[in-house]
């Protein structure tokens, strides 16, 4: 049976790489979606054009670059997808989310597959205690609903503690029984709230300007849904901008996606 975020993601083929796409209110914030549900909304649609009749197997998404050009409003849209280049096992596509006429989106995605080649890992998960031993939030309270679709357990970095460094994690996992795959993890790095809210007593509007997700594995891997955990750092806010990198990595210390983001700093009575 589908998830609810599997259900408010679909995109259903029209042809000509174009899909259809229902936006629901259930992954809001503010006045729009969260950026994050956007991106996922996109790159479902990319993923099923990279992979319409494909024999050799689905190639897996390796990055995603996303512009949020205006909000768009619940109901119906659509995402048209064009192949830019197609090799054996590496897939250029861009894509355009569209409502009422309007472009709302614009996103440029690489899909490629599995090769042979060196490797090297360098990455480090922050030592941090499992989530077993950590509280979980009511998040179904949250001022926001999409924070409620999912579950959280909060290790460090709170909003309007007017911390010293911009830094936020915490594990989390969506509310529904779901792995996480690309599609998810693009709304997952984007729904824990900006680590500049944690440097300030009175929390800013941080909407986001672009938004680039990478996939250094090809998920799901193999194994029932867990926890996962969710680092977010921003080493400035300047001119009304700020810059935030983003990582998830599963409980036994895999990096499996991160994200930057370009997005605004606004005070709250402005």
């Amino acid at each position: 049976m589908a998830t609810d975020f599997e259900r408010d993601t679909a995109a259903e083929p029209l042809g000509q790489g174009r899909y259809a796409i229902e936006l629901s209110d259930r992954w809001w914030i503010g006045r729009g979606p969260n950026g994050g549900y956007v991106a996922a909304l996109v790159l479902r649609a990319m993923t099923a054009e990279t992979n319409n009749g494909r024999e050799a197997g689905p190639i897996p998404a390796r990055s995603l670059n996303v512009h949020f050009l205006r909000p768009p409003e619940v109901g119906p849209a659509e995402v048209e997808v064009t192949i830019e280049h197609a090799g054996r096992v590496t897939c250029f596509l861009s894509a355009r989310l569209i409502q009422d006429g309007e472009v709302k989106a614009k996103a440029m995605s690489v899909f490629s597959g599995e090769r042979e080649g060196p490797s090297f890992d360098n990455s480090e998960m922050p030592q941090v205690p499992p989530p077993e031993e950590t509280r979980e939030w009511d998040t179904e309270k949250a001022p926001v609903a999409v924070f409620g679709r999912y579950r959280a357990k909060m290790i460090s970095g709170i909003p309007g503690e007017a911390g010293e460094k911009a830094e936020t994690m915490g594990w989390i996992r969506l509310r529904d029984e779901q792995p996480v795959d690309p599609v998810l993890a693009a709304a997952v790095l984007d729904v824990w709230y900006p680590a500049p809210f944690v440097v300030f007593d009175e929390i800013p509007f941080a909407p986001t300007l672009e938004y680039t997700v990478h996939f250094p594995r090809t998920i799901p891997e193999p194994g029932p849904p867990d926890w996962n955990l969710i680092r977010l750092t921003a080493a400035e806010g300047t001119e009304g901008h700020f810059s935030e990198d983003a990582e998830l990595w599963t409980r036994d210390g895999r990096l499996i996606a991160k994200a930057r983001q370009m997005a605004l700093l606004r005070h709250p009575k402005h």
